[in-house]
C-alpha cells in the first residue's frame, strides 16, 4: 500500500507541476500585456514591468492552486484509467474510500501550500508590486480620491492628500468632533512622519479650534499625533481585499466595525481566504469519480478540457457568490463556503453513483 501511495503521489505532483507551469506562463504573459501599456509613464521602464510580473506570480499560484490540482489529479487518474492501472488497483482490493484517503494525503500538502502562498507570500509580494508600480509612475503609494485618502478614526475624520513610498504623509487634515458630533477643531499638517506605536510627528501644523461662536487659529512647528493609522493599515488600502492576508482582513474588518462602518466585503474575503485551501481538497476529490466516470466518453484530452471547464466554473462561482453576498448582505460565511459546498456535494454524489453501478 505504501508503494501505491508513493506512486499515486508522484504522478499527481508531477502532473500538477506541469499544469502549474503552463498556467503560470499564460497568466504571466497576460500580466505583461496588461502592464506594457503603461511603459514610459513617469519612470516606469521595462525592468519595472518584469519585476512587477514576477512579483505577481505568488498571488497567481494561490489563485490557481485548486484549478491546477483538479486538472493535475484528473490528468494523472485519466492516465491510470487509460492504461487499466486504475482497474487493477480497484480489483486488487483498494476501495474508493482508500483511494480518497490517498488523494487526501496529497491534498493536505497542497492545501498547506495554498495557505502559505495566500497568507505569507502572495500579499506582501502583491503590495511590493503595487508600490513599485505606483512609485515608478507617480511617486505616490495611494490616492483613493481626488482629495486623497479618507479614514474614520473613532469620532475623527482623517484626510491624507498623498502617501509617499516610505509611508510619509503629505497634506494631513484631521477633523475632530466631540461626543455630540460637533466640530471641535481642524488641524492641517504639511507632513507626517511615522515614529512608533501608531504615533506620528506632524510638521508645520495649522490648527483651527471652535468653541461655541468663537474660533481660534494657532501654528505649531511640530506636534505628536496618536492615530489608528500606521504603515500596515495604509498598505491595506493598496490591494484588493481578495489579495490580502487573512490576518490583514481580520484586522481591517475589526477597525471598520469599531468605527461603525460596513465590513461585509472584508468579512466575505476573510472567510473565502480561510475556505480556499479546503477547495483544493474538494477539487481533487471531484477528479476521482470524474476521471473514471468518463472512461468511455473521450480520451485524456477530453477529460483535461472538462477539468478546465470545472475549474473555471468554480473560479467564477466563487466570484459570483462573493458579489451576490455583498449585494444581498448574506452572511459572510455562507457567501464564502457555498461554492465549495456545491462542488463537494457534486463530488460525493458522483462517487455514490459510481459505487452503485
Amino acid at each position: 500500500m505504501r508503494t501505491l501511495r508513493r506512486y499515486l503521489t508522484s504522478e499527481i505532483i508531477a502532473a500538477t507541476a506541469l499544469v502549474f507551469a503552463a498556467l503560470l506562463m499564460l497568466f504571466a504573459f497576460f500580466d505583461l500585456v496588461e502592464q506594457i501599456k503603461d511603459l514610459g509613464r513617469g519612470n516606469y521602464r521595462l525592468r519595472h514591468i518584469v519585476i512587477h510580473v514576477l512579483l505577481s506570480v505568488p498571488n497567481h499560484v494561490y489563485e490557481l492552486f485548486p484549478i491546477a490540482a483538479l486538472i493535475g489529479t484528473l490528468f494523472a487518474l485519466a492516465q491510470l484509467v487509460a492504461s487499466s492501472e486504475y482497474t487493477v488497483i480497484r480489483t486488487s482490493g483498494v476501495s474508493l474510500t482508500r483511494m480518497t484517503a490517498m488523494l487526501g494525503t496529497v491534498g493536505i500538502v497542497f492545501a498547506l501550500l495554498t495557505f502559505a502562498f495566500g497568507e505569507f507570500i502572495g500579499p506582501p509580494a502583491e503590495q511590493l508590486a503595487q508600490r513599485l508600480r505606483s512609485q515608478a509612475i507617480t511617486g505616490l503609494v495611494a490616492q483613493e480620491f481626488r482629495s486623497g485618502l479618507w479614514i474614520k478614526d473613532d469620532k475623527n475624520f482623517i484626510n491624507v492628500l498623498e502617501v509617499l513610498p516610505d509611508s510619509t504623509l503629505k497634506g494631513v487634515k484631521v477633523y475632530e468632533f466631540d461626543a455630540d458630533y460637533r466640530l471641535r477643531s481642524i488641524s492641517f499638517a504639511k507632513r507626517g512622519d511615522y515614529q512608533s506605536d501608531r504615533r506620528w510627528l506632524l510638521k508645520e501644523v495649522v490648527q483651527t479650534t471652535f468653541d461655541g461662536m468663537k474660533a481660534g487659529v494657532k501654528k505649531i512647528d511640530q506636534a505628536s499625533w496618536q492615530s489608528v493609522l500606521d504603515p500596515a493599515l495604509l498598505s491595506v488600502l493598496l490591494v484588493k481585499p481578495e489579495q490580502m492576508s487573512a490576518w490583514s482582513l481580520y484586522s481591517y474588518a475589526q477597525h471598520l466595525k469599531e468605527n461603525r462602518q460596513k465590513a461585509l466585503r472584508y468579512e466575505i474575503a476573510l472567510w473565502a481566504k480561510i475556505m480556499y485551501p479546503l477547495a483544493v481538497l474538494v477539487m481533487m476529490l471531484l477528479a476521482l469519480p470524474f476521471a473514471y466516470f468518463q472512461r468511455r466518453q473521450g480520451g485524456v484530452g477530453a477529460k483535461i478540457f472538462a477539468g478546465i471547464m470545472l475549474g473555471l466554473a468554480f473560479h467564477f462561482l466563487n466570484r459570483l457568490f462573493a458579489h451576490l453576498g455583498l449585494l444581498n448582505e448574506w452572511p459572510p460565511l455562507a457567501s464564502a463556503t457555498a461554492p465549495t459546498l456545491i462542488f463537494l456535494s457534486v463530488a460525493v454524489a458522483m462517487m455514490w453513483w459510481q459505487e452503485r453501478r
